[in-house]
């Protein structure tokens, strides 16, 4: 079996004991919702993906990523919600 060589880590544990690998990644044409959100947030803060990387594989602006990142430090998963939004943006 050869697997593709790749830069980076191919799996990190996170701080729960949560194990996440670049598979658990959402595909490149997804529905966006909280948990998705979440996962690519976690694949970047731990160093499976890299920022640039997210970027270009699912077409976002920084401005879209760097508030999924603000979201959940302020208020956890809940925050990327999109029938919670107004809940959570600040005035």
């Amino acid at each position: 079996m050869f697997v593709k060589k790749i830069n980076g880590p191919r799996i990190v544990t996170l701080p729960d004991g949560q194990i996440l690998t670049v598979a658990d990644l959402p595909p490149t044409t997804t529905r966006w919702v909280a948990r998705r959100k979440e996962t690519v947030v976690l694949a970047v803060e731990h160093g499976l993906v890299s920022r640039d990387e997210v970027l270009r594989r699912y077409g976002l602006s920084e401005e879209e990523l760097d508030s999924w990142i603000g979201a959940i430090k302020r208020h956890g998963r809940a925050a990327l919600k999109v029938t919670s939004l107004k809940n959570y943006r600040q005035p």
